[in-house]
């Protein structure tokens, strides 16, 4: 039997906490090389939680983290930056009152200058939207535009883990679509990803493997068709909200009727 190869990145029996507030606890999974795997869960979970931790913008107060066999618990996020983690925050991580190029620029500001300008190149090239808006505000982009522009400005420093917060929030399917082709491409290249998402049809549409977090805790491991089949978990969380929108406009018909 071929042994199997050593995770990529490891968390081991993370905790932590906002102060007196615990919000993970004894998380544990790993993610292999190459593989892209969807973190689930509601909100509060801990999912955008565990990529701080992941990025070393959050410590854990107890367990390990590490990468590519290393052990980098603590390390500055900064350090972990050189070493090729990207975090891609949600919530359109650009600098809105710079220019497209503006933004790249500083997102590559650890780079040379001569090679930061050969990699802006190449990633206007594979945004061309970004390329025709390069002397655009950040703020007057669309939704999708910000989205592209913080990937971009993540894969200036061909990270080998690229760490994505709801990466779907707030997007059109079509611009879903083409934000996940950049995604293949980029892990058929041999980035490893961590995706967090609130929705599982995404999850499975683009992740080998799914995490599920409750309250802080892993509550599932293993793929995602596997989750859609476990109803403790995919029904109360992911359809309990459509009922639940469901019966809310029910009732609001309901109320406007009798209101007649």
């Amino acid at each position: 039997m071929t042994p199997r190869a050593a995770p990529f990145v490891e968390l081991d029996g993370v905790d932590f906490s906002y102060g007196p507030v615990q919000v993970l606890f004894g998380v544990s999974f790993t993610v292999g090389s190459g593989e892209v795997l969807g973190l689930l869960g509601t909100n509060g979970a801990g999912k955008s939680t565990v990529l701080r931790v992941l990025s070393g913008l959050a410590h854990p107060t107890q367990g390990r983290v590490v990468l590519d066999g290393r052990e980098v618990t603590g390390v500055p996020a900064e350090d972990l930056c050189r070493r090729g983690v990207a975090l891609v925050m949600g919530g359109r991580a650009v600098f809105p009152d710079l220019t497209v190029r503006e933004n790249l620029e500083l997102g590559g500001y650890t780079l040379p200058s001569t090679v930061l300008a050969s990699r802006i190149d190449r990633e206007l090239e594979r945004f061309p939207q970004l390329a025709r808006r390069r002397n655009s505000l950040g703020a007057s982009l669309s939704g999708g535009e910000q989205q592209q522009l913080a990937i971009a400005k993540a894969l200036l420093i061909d990270p080998k883990l690229l760490c994505l917060d709801e990466l779907s929030l707030g997007l059109a399917p079509t611009i879903v679509a083409e934000l996940f082709d950049v995604v293949r491409a980029v892990v058929a290249g041999g980035i490893t990803c961590v995706l967090v998402e609130q929705s599982l049809s995404i999850a499975a549409e683009l992740c080998q493997r799914a995490v599920f977090l409750e309250k802080g805790a892993v509550r599932f491991d293993g793929a995602p068709a596997e989750l859609l089949r476990r109803g403790d978990l995919a029904r109360a969380v992911f359809l309990g909200g459509d009922r639940a929108r469901r019966t809310r406009s029910t009732a609001k018909a309901a109320n406007n009727g009798s209101a007649r």
